[in-house]
């Protein structure tokens, strides 16, 4: 488990994490790096050696990105159940540059004065295609690893890069690519539609509606329900929902549906009649965590997170990994002028179209 340290103020903490042989130490400044659409936040920390520890041995420092549909221990036929999207490899030991030129960000620059001269910074930047840190959710009794996204700072030391690589000479920390909101709202989404009944002369028309396109992670969704009932059938109740669609598209094309809040107004209109409300949903991960297959934004050891996030346009679908996103559903449910008691059970439900929305963090809400 990594160690949680105060750094060189009360407002500051430092990640820290060493190997077992105490050749390698990790430090870094944060683990949730952003990507703001435009550009993402560059991964730097500091590592530390012990020369007499490495006898001689280099020390490398990777960012990898993982893909996993499956726990290691599940390969089959020597086909593992993890792709790796990306990975990249920097010698920080013995340092291929100056010491005080590597570092890139005032953190690096303090805890280089402070751990001393064994300590060398590293820096690496995000590629523009790589999707955000995502997970979907096991089961309570589900073991092992999850089927993820994931980020890894991994240090070691080594013959050369190459080289076998033992677990006692290797450290990982595990970190988050996360996307914060775009400032900008686009045009609030509705719909609407008409539906037409064999033995009514007048359709039946409901158009629904959100106050905006964009909304954060603990933010109401308000939706404007207009209905004008000019058929001869009774609304007998107004169910709303928010569902929430993950495509794992690497490997299978799996489209996993979960509905993450629902609101059962019990509502009805009667024939001939109007109604016009506006319902409040708030989905949320605190209502849906013993739920398996709900996908969240990445989670770290010992960190909430949230319901995932939207993904950003403009990514690859074959890097993505997993495809997020989220839709409002607005379900009437029809009975007939002769409805009675018993054939309520057999009554239809008629849909309307869904009102896709965009779900993400506020960039303060990850501090």
């Amino acid at each position: 488990h990594p160690l949680f340290i105060s750094s060189m103020s009360p407002k500051n903490v430092i990640f820290k994490k060493t190997c077992k042989d105490k050749s390698v130490g990790v430090f870094m400044g944060k683990r949730d790096f952003v990507d703001r659409v435009d550009a993402v936040d560059p991964v730097d920390g500091v590592i530390l050696v012990d020369p007499e520890a490495l006898a001689g041995r280099k020390v490398f420092v990777t960012l990898s990105c993982t893909f996993r549909y499956g726990r290691d221990d599940m390969d089959v036929l020597g086909i593992a159940f993890r792709r790796e999207l990306y990975l990249s490899t920097r010698q920080v030991y013995p340092p291929l540059q100056d010491r005080e030129k590597g570092a890139h960000t005032k953190v690096q620059v303090k805890l280089l004065q402070k751990l001393g001269i064994n300590a060398y910074p590293f820096f690496f930047e995000f590629p523009d295609n790589l999707p955000c840190s995502v997970a979907l959710q096991p089961a309570p009794q589900d073991v092992g690893k999850q089927c993820a996204v994931e980020f890894e700072i991994k240090a070691f030391s080594a013959e050369s890069q190459d080289a076998k690589v033992h677990k006692r000479s290797t450290v990982r920390l595990m970190i988050r690519k996360v996307q914060y909101a775009p400032e900008t709202q686009g045009t609030p989404p509705s719909v609407e539609i008409t539906k037409d009944f064999v033995m009514s002369d007048k359709p039946l028309h409901i158009k629904a509606s959100l106050d905006k396109e964009l909304y954060y992670h603990g933010e109401t969704i308000k939706v404007l329900v207009n209905i004008t009932n000019n058929s001869n059938k009774t609304i007998r109740n107004v169910v709303l929902s928010v569902d929430q669609v993950a495509n794992v598209v690497l490997y299978s094309n799996d489209n996993y549906s979960k509905c993450v809040d629902i609101e059962d107004s019990g509502d009805s209109v009667s024939a001939g009649a109007t109604l016009q409300k506006v319902y409040k949903l708030l989905p949320l991960l605190a209502n849906n965590r013993e739920r398996r297959g709900i996908a969240l934004d990445g989670k770290l050891k010992h960190e909430d997170t949230n319901l995932a996030s939207s993904i950003k346009e403009g990514v690859l679908k074959e890097v993505l990994g997993i495809m997020v996103s989220y839709k409002v559903m607005v379900k009437l449910v029809i009975g007939g002028p002769t409805s009675s008691t018993f054939t309520m059970f057999f009554r239809t439900i008629h849909s309307l179209k869904c009102i896709k929305i965009i779900l993400m963090p506020r960039q303060s809400s990850w501090f």
